[in-house]
């Protein structure tokens, strides 16, 4: 079993209020994020862009040992990810996390692609965890 960690801080409330990310690796280190960050485009980071990024990671790996698995050594796995976050009832909630992917694997087909692609769509760690709509368009090269 693996563990990661990360932690945050917020010091005030509201929209004047700071916020700071830390985590576990130490990549991030009191790293900013506040109203701003997440609404306004103020530099920093916010919920939302960690999550495509650990979105995007997960998904780009898991593809990569699904192609290994299946024989294809070498090419290029190019992924973006758009997290959706909505205004609702008295709230906000994360509607959609939209995978991109441009790829270029020699020898593979599309349909050999689009099979191990939506595979690790449906079975890579975050998309289990994100109690979202989990979309995938790619472009294979």
């Amino acid at each position: 079993m693996t563990v990661r960690t990360a932690s945050a801080r917020y010091v005030g409330f509201g929209k004047e209020g700071r916020g700071s990310i830390s985590t576990q690796s130490g990549v991030l280190t009191e790293q900013f994020y506040g109203f701003a960050t997440r609404f306004e485009n103020e530099k920093g980071t916010n919920p939302e862009e960690l999550i495509a990024a650990a979105h995007s990671s997960c998904f780009t790996m898991a593809l990569s040992f699904a192609l290994f698995r299946a024989g294809f050594t070498e090419g290029t796995l190019d992924t973006g990810c758009a997290v959706t976050l909505e205004q609702s009832d008295g709230g906000f909630t994360i509607t959609r996390s939209d995978l991109t992917l441009k790829a270029q694997i020699p020898g593979i087909t599309h349909e050999q692609f689009e099979e191990l692609a939506l595979g690790a769509k449906a079975n890579c760690p975050v998309s289990k965890l994100l109690n979202a709509e989990v979309s995938l368009t790619f472009e294979l090269a």
